[in-house]
């Protein structure tokens, strides 16, 4: 079984990968079933059910609105999302829906469309099922899909094999832990990177990985573009939460340029670079919890940490260039394959310490990298990232992608690009490992109660008056 670095990294929508990019796969797949069994013709109602962490807080991620649209046929990374709300009012306006896009029938949210927000399906927290009915009220198909994080959909025959999509696509240099990794590296001589692309090329040749990369690089940036140019300044959602981004944007550019017509050269603070990586990652988590075009890295909730990270690595350090970026980002992704293979990065499976803490591994693991570490290094600043990430809940304010998600995107990308320096400031050589941390995070989110884990009844979710 195999995973690409192209897997753990794609176009989405916000404002989550488990709740929102899941359930539109899962619904845009049951649709285009009914047509590939030519059953579409015959369906006159679908009833869509959410069940677990899905049923709990999937109204403030936005699951509802993500099941109409895949039902409708629209794929996250291609839908509009600038028309994307409107189109979920229109149907429930009407009570009707076009079924993979072409076959109008009646549909009513409000029964067609269930949230069951304390009870779950036995084989994960984001379980869900569909089924089909004919004009008689017979049913034609039923199935059960699992959003098992980071955008990752598997349905019932899945369940068991690793719970993630099987692909059996050989590599020359597999690997499921961190010690083989690196054992990888040893046999070939390569960087982490170096085993990442020759792996990637069993699906596709050098320069379309580099190429789908860089896209990858280009959505990173518009969306930070995108987060500080909203004219939009508060949030959807009943938290009223202010965008930050814009404002901040404003006023580093007045201190900078201040600063430089004053001294003549750059900003004198040693941790001006600090203010702009809280605003990078700051940009990237207000348009998800806005429901704007992201790169899901590994998850959406925790979508601004390689971003920021990335943005650090090309404005603020000599000699950053595109292979850098690649570089990067195959690293990032051959760290995100250990957390996704021997943990979870689902925050309803483990808690925030399977996507914040995920994510701060694989972006100190890829700017160590670029910064000349060794693999050996490398691996240390991964597991420093995590870490220092263990136990990390998952308690959203009314069950938006907003507090404390956001800042914490922004403290996380700190604490990696920190963990990178650490990391490079030693010989590789550290008592706990990679492999030992990632199993740490699975059993301490298997002992973590379920209050805590992305249902908005504990934590900060309780504590926090809503207003």
């Amino acid at each position: 079984m195999s995973l690409s670095a192209l897997d753990l990294f794609s176009v989405g929508i916000g404002p989550s990968s488990s709740h929102t990019v899941g359930p539109m796969r899962a619904a845009r797949r049951f649709a285009a079933g009914l047509a590939d069994s030519g059953l579409l013709d015959r369906t006159a109602r679908v009833e869509a059910q959410l069940f677990g962490s899905l049923g709990a807080t999937g109204h403030g991620h936005g699951s509802d609105r993500a099941v109409v649209l895949g039902l409708e046929g629209e794929d996250p990374e291609t839908v509009d999302t600038s028309h994307a709300v409107a189109r979920v009012e229109a149907v429930t306006l009407d009570r009707k829906i076009s079924l993979d896009g072409t076959h109008r029938i009646d549909f009513d949210p409000e029964a067609d469309l269930v949230m069951h927000r304390r009870q779950a399906l036995p084989a994960h927290p984001n379980g869900m099922t569909f089924e089909a009915f004919d004009d008689a009220g017979r049913s034609l198909r039923a199935r059960t899909f699992y959003s098992v994080g980071g955008g990752f959909v598997v349905d019932e025959q899945a369940v068991g094999a690793d719970r993630v999509v099987t692909d059996t696509t050989p590599v020359p240099h597999p690997f499921r832990t961190g010690a083989e990794l690196l054992e990888r590296c040893r046999e070939t001589g390569l960087s982490i990177a170096g085993v990442m692309m020759a792996n990637e090329r069993a699906w596709r040749t050098e320069s379309e990985v580099r190429e789908r990369l860089l896209h990858l690089w280009g959505v990173m940036q518009q969306c930070v573009e995108s987060g500080c140019t909203r004219e939009e300044r508060t949030l959807p959602g009943g938290l009223k939460v202010r965008r930050r981004a814009p404002e901040l944007r404003e006023r580093l550019r007045e201190q900078e340029a201040h600063a430089r017509l004053r001294d003549g050269g750059p900003m004198l603070d040693p941790l001006w670079a600090m203010e702009w990586v809280n605003l990078y990652a700051l940009a990237v988590n207000e348009e998800n919890a806005s429901g704007g075009r992201i790169v899901t890295a590994p998850t959406n909730g925790a979508a601004g940490i390689i971003p920021a990270v990335l943005h650090f690595y090309t404005r603020f350090i000599d000699g950053a260039d595109d292979d850098g970026v690649v570089d990067f980002l195959l690293t990032a992704a051959a760290i995100g394959i250990l957390f996704k293979l021997g943990a979870s990065i689902s925050g309803a499976e483990v808690g925030c310490q399977g996507e914040v803490g995920s994510a701060c591994s694989m972006a100190a693991a890829g700017l160590c990298a670029v910064l000349g570490g060794t693999p050996q290094q490398v691996e240390n600043a991964a597991e420093i990232g995590i870490e220092h990430n263990l136990g990390l809940t998952c308690d959203p304010v009314g069950g938006l992608v907003q507090i404390p998600c956001i800042e914490r995107n922004a403290i996380a990308s700190v604490k990696a690009i920190n963990a990178a320096r650490l990391a490079r400031q030693g010989d590789g050589e550290h008592k706990v490992s990679i492999d030992q941390a990632i199993k740490t995070m699975r059993e301490t989110g298997a002992d973590m109660k379920i209050k805590y884990k992305e249902t908005s009844r504990g934590g900060l979710a309780v504590n926090v008056v809503e207003c």
